[in-house]
């Protein structure tokens, strides 16, 4: 009987904001684009800004985006495209069974600390939070999930760039392997 190419792997980026997802993905998205591997990143922000507009930050809403790119990405791998997901993906369970519709689904937790995302604040949110102008932050006013038993932990408050995106690599390679890629 003939063996069938298996799903290409998908990397599920969670943390904070400002914890370094979406900065990491970028960086193993062009390392896979150099080396001639079909590769998607899906950012949490766009797509919600994208296929989301119509939901807000309620628990609910938060769960159904979760699910919105836990579909999309394994329409992408299971015709062999490589996905990045970048989502803050801020519940346990949401993220469990997005990565479930994942035949190769990988959780991988981007972490640092309140006081290293707070100095970064790229987005101006942390600031805005504090100054009682927005509601619900995730990991300010609003909970943070962080997985417990993610498949790979990268400590950003420890790692230069480089060395987090080294790390996702070399975990990432044998997952290509796997995969058959």
């Amino acid at each position: 009987m003939p063996q069938f190419p298996t799903h290409a792997p998908v990397l599920w980026f969670t943390g904070l904001s400002g914890a370094g997802k979406t900065t990491i993905a970028r960086e193993i998205h062009q390392e896979l684009t150099n080396r001639g591997i079909k590769v998607e990143l899906l950012d949490g922000d766009e797509i919600r800004a994208v296929l989301s507009p119509d939901l807000g930050f309620s628990r609910k809403d938060r769960d159904l985006q979760v699910q919105r790119l836990g579909y999309i990405a394994s329409l992408l791998a299971r015709n062999r495209v490589v996905v990045l997901v970048s989502a803050i993906s801020p519940y346990e369970s949401s993220r469990n069974q997005a990565l479930s519709m994942c035949e190769r689904g990988r959780e991988i937790h981007v972490h640092a600390p309140f006081e290293t995302v707070l100095q970064r604040d790229t987005k101006g949110l942390y600031k805005k939070a504090l100054a009682g102008e927005i509601k619900g932050l995730t990991g300010y006013d609003d909970p943070y999930e962080a997985p417990t038993q993610p498949d790979l932990f990268v400590p950003t408050a420890e790692l230069e760039l480089d060395q987090a995106k080294e790390l996702v690599m070399r975990f990432l390679e044998k997952e290509l392997a796997d995969a058959g890629i």
